[in-house]
C-alpha cells in the first residue's frame, strides 16, 4: 500500500475583506458611516500534495498566493475553505507535535534576537522546542560545520551581513530537526555565492534526513539546482503541476537554434528561418516555432556552411515570464494547464 503525502491539499482557499474609498476628506468623512469592501481571493482553491523527501519548487509572481499557502500550511492563518494535512496534522490547529516537525523560514523576515549573539538565539530556541542538551550540542555543531557558522556565532545578529544573517536563520530554524521544510524566498538578497552555499546545505539537509521541502524563489538557479517538480501557481489558482523539464514543453511554443557559420550570413537574410535573437561574429541564435525545428534546421544545414548547431529549449526563466505574463484567466486553455549522526534520518 502506498505510503500518505506528508502535505496533502484539497481545494484550499484564502479570502480576504479588504475596504476601499476614494481619495479625499469627503470619501474619508462618508467611510466612517459605510464602507465599500471588496473580496480578495489570494488562494483560489489549490489542490496538490507532495511525497516524503521530496523537494518541490512553488512558484508565482508577487501576489499569486505563494507566502499565503505556506503561513496556512505552517499554521500561521486559517484558510476560508478547503483541507490541508501535513504530517498528518491540520496545521492551523497548531498541535504541539505538528510545530515540532515543522519549520517555516522566510528571507524577509528576522527570527534572530537582534541585540543578542546568535548562539543565544539559538539557546532560546533550544529551550523553546526542549531539545535534549547532548542533540542541541552535535546538532548545532553539524550546523556549524555546514554552514561556516563558527565565526559568526558569537556575534549580535545586528553585526551580521545579510548573507550571514540568512544562514544562521536557516541553522535557529533546523535545530530542532524538522521534518517538513517550508522555504519562502531563502537566498533573497543574497550574492551568488551565498545564494549557491545555501543551494548546496538545503541540497544535503534533504538528502541527511529525508525531509520534505517546499520552496518559493524568484531566483531560478535555485529551482533548477533543487527541485525536480514545480507547482505554478498565478492569481491564487494551480496553473502547473509536474516536472521541471515538462514545464517547457507544455508552455513554451519554440525552441532556441543556436548555430556557428564558417563565413558568416554572407549577406542572406536570417529573419526568414526564425526570430533573430543574437547574431554577432558568425554566430547565430534564433527563435523558432517548435513545430517548425525540423524544417528550419535542415534549411540551415542545407543552405549556409554550418560549423555546429545546437537546439535548446529556452531558458526556464523565458518559459516562466511567458506563463506569468498571460492576463487573468488566459492561461485556462493553455496545455497541461492543471494543475546515526544529528541529521540521519529521523524518521525511525
Amino acid at each position: 500500500m502506498a505510503e500518505s503525502p506528508v502535505i496533502q491539499i484539497d481545494e484550499l482557499s484564502k479570502i480576504y475583506t479588504v475596504t476601499e474609498r476614494e481619495a479625499g476628506l469627503v470619501a474619508a468623512m462618508r467611510s466612517l458611516v459605510k464602507r465599500k469592501t471588496r473580496d480578495v481571493r489570494a488562494v483560489d482553491g489549490i489542490s496538490f500534495s507532495v511525497s516524503e523527501g521530496e523537494i518541490v519548487g512553488f512558484l508565482g509572481p508577487n501576489g499569486a498566493g505563494k507566502t499565503t499557502t505556506l503561513k496556512m500550511l505552517s499554521g500561521l492563518l486559517y484558510p476560508t475553505s478547503g483541507r490541508a494535512t501535513v504530517l498528518g496534522f491540520r496545521p492551523w490547529e497548531r498541535n504541539r507535535d505538528y510545530l515540532r516537525r515543522m519549520t517555516l523560514v522566510m528571507g524577509q523576515r528576522n527570527q534572530l534576537v537582534w541585540d543578542i549573539p546568535v548562539i543565544d538565539t539559538f539557546e532560546l530556541n533550544r529551550a523553546v522546542y526542549r531539545i535534549p542538551e547532548a542533540e542541541y550540542t552535535r546538532t548545532v555543531g553539524v550546523l556549524t560545520e555546514l554552514l561556516e557558522l563558527a565565526p559568526l556565532l558569537r556575534k549580535p545578529t545586528r553585526n551580521l551581513s545579510l548573507g550571514e544573517r540568512m544562514k544562521c536563520e536557516i541553522a535557529a530554524a533546523l535545530l530542532h530537526r524538522p521534518w517538513v521544510l517550508f522555504l519562502d524566498e531563502p537566498t533573497i538578497g543574497l550574492d551568488v555565492t551565498m545564494q549557491r552555499r545555501i543551494r548546496q546545505f538545503i541540497a544535503e539537509y534533504n538528502q541527511r534526513t529525508g525531509a520534505t521541502v517546499l520552496l518559493t524563489s524568484h531566483y531560478m538557479a535555485d529551482v533548477e539546482a533543487l527541485c525536480k517538480r514545480v507547482i505554478v501557481i498565478h492569481h491564487g489558482k494551480l496553473l502547473y503541476d509536474g516536472d521541471l523539464s515538462g514545464l517547457a514543453d507544455r508552455f513554451a511554443p519554440f525552441k532556441t537554434v543556436e548555430v556557428e557559420l564558417q563565413n558568416g550570413a554572407g549577406g542572406r537574410p536570417l529573419d526568414r528561418y526564425g526570430e533573430v535573437l543574437v547574431q554577432s561574429e558568425g554566430r547565430i541564435t534564433l527563435r523558432v516555432p517548435k513545430v517548425e525545428t525540423a524544417t528550419v534546421t535542415g534549411r540551415l544545414l542545407a543552405e549556409l556552411d554550418v560549423v555546429d548547431l545546437t537546439v535548446q529549449d529556452p531558458p526556464i526563466e523565458d518559459v516562466i515570464e511567458q506563463v506569468f505574463s498571460q492576463p487573468d484567466g488566459a492561461t485556462s486553455h493553455l496545455p497541461g494547464t492543471v494543475a546515526d549522526a544529528p541529521f540521519d534520518s529521523q524518521k525511525q
